[in-house]
């Protein structure tokens, strides 16, 4: 697999500025897209959009830190994870709608939309599929830093074994985000460790922000039937598989910060359903109505 072939469409040719339709290579050019012999393309689609929904929210709310950043230097850091993140929602969304092509919202006859926009830009809140703890309000830097430090570590437990997946893009996607992943967890830890045993102040934040971000922490460990029935299969993997070496690695985190894990209420679900189910907070509906606004007003947009 091209590790660069998502960024190639930004290179070359004539166009000064692009909107749609400017000629992006297929992100997964060169990799073999048959299904798994016994795999079913919805599941395998369901399960894509899971995990890149969760990259892509994410993706967005860290991207909210551009030019806002405590200084140049996490401004730059902080829009590089983002962008690491942008390029694994890319590949899963266009593994997902390769999958099952069902799955592509329908846009008019002609449409310069690649697949993997489409399922970004013109999906409505219902039907995105991320757990509810990247889609929460950007909050202070701390509520930031430790929202990535769970999440990243969870995901890069994740990634860790999906790279030997029987699925060969995913498997590949896995194999590229493990690298990626090893960096943002170390990032986040890093700073927690740093605003945990620094100031007073600093220190406050910490504590709210664990409040703030541990509720949903749950979310995570929690098995859809869809994660179940792909684990079987060896495509994808069960998060309950990870959940006890996860709560290890935080809990080492926030011990070098000096700092517990929350005795917190779980944020619920809507009769048991939650964020993979798409019951969202209402925190989405704004990511979505900010980061859909142009496409939508401009569907056939080229220039």
């Amino acid at each position: 697999m091209n590790d660069d072939s998502v960024y190639d469409g930004l290179l070359g040719g004539d166009d000064s500025q692009w909107a749609f339709g400017t000629d992006f290579e297929d992100p997964l050019a060169g990799v073999d897209t048959t299904l798994p012999e016994g795999v079913d393309g919805a599941a395998l689609a369901a399960y894509c959009l899971m995990l890149g929904d969760d990259a892509l929210v994410l993706s967005h709310r860290l991207s909210e830190w551009c030019s806002n950043a405590p200084d140049l230097e996490e401004d730059i850091a902080l829009a590089n994870v983002a962008l690491d993140l942008l390029g694994q929602a890319r590949l899963l969304l266009a593994r997902a709608a390769a999958a099952d092509p069902s799955v592509v919202p329908v846009l008019p006859e002609g449409s310069p939309v690649p697949p993997e926009d489409a399922l970004a830009f013109f999906r409505d809140q219902d039907a995105f599929r991320n757990v509810r703890l990247v889609e929460g309000d950007r909050g202070d830097f701390a509520v930031t830093t430790v929202r990535l430090l769970v999440a990243s570590t969870w995901r890069l437990a994740l990634m860790q074994r999906l790279a030997t997946s029987r699925d060969a893009v995913l498997s590949a996607i896995a194999a590229k985000a493990v690298k990626e992943l090893a960096y943002h967890r170390d990032h986040a830890a890093r700073w927690v460790v740093t605003l945990g045993s620094g100031t007073e102040e600093s220190r406050r934040r910490t504590e709210a922000a664990l409040a703030t971000v541990w509720p949903l922490r749950w979310e995570l460990d929690r098995t859809h039937e869809v994660e179940r029935t792909l684990a079987a299969d060896g495509v994808a993997v069960d998060p309950a598989d990870v959940a006890a070496e996860v709560d290890v690695l935080l809990d080492q985190v926030l011990a070098a910060a000096g700092l517990e894990v929350p005795e917190v209420k779980r944020t619920g679900g809507l009769g048991g359903r939650t964020g993979r189910d798409g019951v969202h907070t209402e925190a989405l509906g704004k990511v979505l109505a900010e980061m859909q606004s142009v496409a939508r007003a401009h569907p056939a947009g080229r220039w």
